[in-house]
């Protein structure tokens, strides 16, 4: 038996809420590397807050909701955010448990966000 894979189309931000998005097939490996990443755009402007994610069946999905993401103008992405984050809340845990619950990001009504704004 095979287990399905999930991909993951996320941004991060700091405490100036600088934006950056990624593409991933692990979110909590992932986070875990930027918090310990001494290189790269991450690292450089401590972008450790994962404030928003999407998943994906596949990774050719994941990467082209990246690339579309990544193309918006910043005023967009901040609504894309808010729509299910106002706050801009972290949405791991701190006790390694994991992501949160997909009240936030993740459930149905932002699945269904998100395929509106394909």
């Amino acid at each position: 038996m095979t287990s399905q894979r999930t991909y993951f189309t996320y941004i991060l931000s700091n405490k100036n809420r600088r934006l950056y998005v990624g593409m991933t097939n692990d979110l909590d490996r992932r986070i875990e590397e930027h918090k310990t990443s001494k290189k790269g755009f991450a690292a450089a402007y401590k972008m450790t807050k994962l404030v928003y994610y999407e998943t994906f069946p596949g990774p050719n999905e994941a990467l082209s909701r990246e690339s579309i993401i990544k193309k918006w103008r910043r005023e967009k992405k901040i609504a894309l955010i808010e729509s299910v984050n106002p706050n801009w809340q972290a949405l791991e845990t701190d006790d390694g448990a994991g992501i949160s619950p997909p009240q936030l990001a993740g459930s149905k009504l932002h699945q269904s966000n998100h395929e509106n704004r394909r």
